[in-house]
């Protein structure tokens, strides 16, 4: 039996929590809404719906076959592990470990996103996420002066950005080691803030600029 649109559903950009995840998740894996409604034996207006109306409810049954298609869990579709770490799913059966080249480790550094940073203090080393882009090769991200991000400057640092896939147990991650320096030119403050492409999420006007250029960039990845 096919699930019914509600007369009133508007076409438009994937909203509320679990059309934004339904939405992500079939991007990650290059998969058309059609796709994915076929498959899951949906009506692909259906889909359109779920992912476009956050007061969408559907029914335990079509969530578990949208989770199969998708390669994930019901659990992720619905937000139940949005407070958890990454990793507390299974080793999968048979796993590969494999070395990155460094061209797909910058490629993959490239995308952007969170990171972390380990930082040197006199107590001790501290590791802190930061939102950061890649400009011109270097680790560039901003602070406000005083926090412990800030505390790179001067110092030999490793940053390191994953992505981390529980469902499936697999994931990568980059490990760049390099030097960072707070950036204090104008104009090459001026080109961060032109080319730069993430803004930090705690928001502010956080005006102090890091740059970590690489000296070592590794990453590994495992996949089933």
């Amino acid at each position: 039996m096919a699930e019914r649109v509600p007369p009133n559903a508007v076409e438009g950009a994937p909203v509320g929590d679990l059309g934004r995840r339904l939405a992500r998740r079939r991007t990650e894996l290059g998969l058309t809404r059609r796709a994915v409604a076929v498959r899951a034996g949906l009506a692909p207006s259906y889909l359109r719906y779920l992912e476009e109306q956050p007061g969408a409810a559907p029914g335990t049954g079509v969530l578990l076959r949208l989770a199969g298609v998708l390669g994930t869990t019901l659990s992720r579709l619905t937000g139940g592990d949005a407070d958890l770490p990454p990793g507390s799913g299974r080793a999968a059966r048979h796993a590969e470990f494999t070395e990155l080249e460094t061209e797909e480790c910058r490629a993959l550094l490239g995308t952007h996103g969170v990171g972390r940073i380990a930082v040197p203090t006199d107590e001790g080393p501290v590791i802190v996420p930061v939102n950061y882009s890649v400009v011109d090769d270097a680790v560039v991200f901003r602070s406000d002066p005083g926090t412990t991000p800030a505390r790179a400057s001067g110092h030999r640092v490793a940053f390191e950005v994953d992505r981390i896939d529980d469902a499936l147990s697999q994931g990568w991650s980059v490990l760049v080691r390099g030097d960072a320096r707070a950036v204090t030119d104008p104009d090459e403050v001026r080109h961060l803030d032109e080319r730069a492409f993430s803004e930090p999420w705690a928001g502010g006007r956080r005006e102090l600029w890091t740059r970590i250029d690489p000296l070592e960039v590794t990453g590994r990845r495992i996949a089933v």
